[in-house]
């Protein structure tokens, strides 16, 4: 299983410090989702001093949809996944339209929220719908009232509609990073299935190495692969 976390300078946790804590934890591997670019290089070598994968992301954050596209666009090529971040209902659906990118984090926002619409558009261009447990293992009172009961509505709707889906607690900290079985053990103290939670973590592994494969000299299209008996410039 994997986490997906903000590390320096979105965060307040360096890459190592996280991959660290998250092998402690028992986890496969982070994704580290950023708002700048990092080198893979550097990656490779915290993945291999800490035995787990790290996964070079970004995280688009931007005002409208016109704004979003030309950050995908420029931004794509250099990351093995692709984050935006939702809210409102323009930026909802170009993300869910978009095949381009890897996952919508946090679809529901004060401006805007997630329907069937939505979640059809996300089943048909597979694009996952996070569910972040961040709030309800982090905040209290109302806020987390409110949080439980927005993930609850879009889980009605993401699985009725089979969208994919991740979960994470959205880590800024190696300290608000929580084991695989406490994640699980929360979620399903709030009435959500633990394998469906489970599948939720495994998925950002599966995205990785599908757009890793992708992004490799081998990949053609989906189902055609370059091989060693193939012949070019005819």
């Amino acid at each position: 299983m994997y986490e997906a976390v903000h590390a320096h300078p979105d965060g307040e946790t360096t890459v190592a410090r996280h991959a660290a804590t998250a092998a402690r934890y028992g986890y496969d591997g982070v994704v580290v989702r950023t708002g700048t670019s990092a080198d893979p290089a550097t990656y490779s070598d915290i993945a291999e001093e800490y035995g787990i994968d790290v996964v070079d992301a970004v995280e688009i954050d931007a005002g409208d949809r016109t704004a979003a596209s030309g950050a995908v666009g420029s931004r794509r090529p250099d990351h093995t996944l692709v984050c935006v971040v939702g809210g409102d209902d323009g930026l909802n659906r170009y993300a869910v339209e978009e095949p381009r990118i890897d996952v919508l984090v946090r679809p529901n926002g004060d401006s805007g929220g997630f329907n069937h619409v939505l979640a059809k558009a996300a089943r048909d261009n597979g694009v996952h719908v996070e569910f972040d447990f961040g709030p309800v293992l982090r905040a209290t009172g109302g806020k987390r009232v409110r949080a439980l009961s927005d993930l609850r509505k879009l889980r009605e709707i993401v699985t009725y509609y089979d969208a994919p889906h991740v979960v994470s607690a959205n880590a800024t900290s190696h300290l608000e990073l929580r084991p695989p079985r406490e994640l699980v053990a929360v979620a399903e103290r709030a009435g959500f299935d633990p394998e469906w939670v489970r599948d939720g973590l495994r998925a950002w592994r599966e995205i990785a190495e599908r757009n890793r494969e992708r992004r490799s000299g081998a990949f053609i299209e989906p189902g055609v692969r370059r091989g060693r008996h193939e012949e070019t410039g005819r």
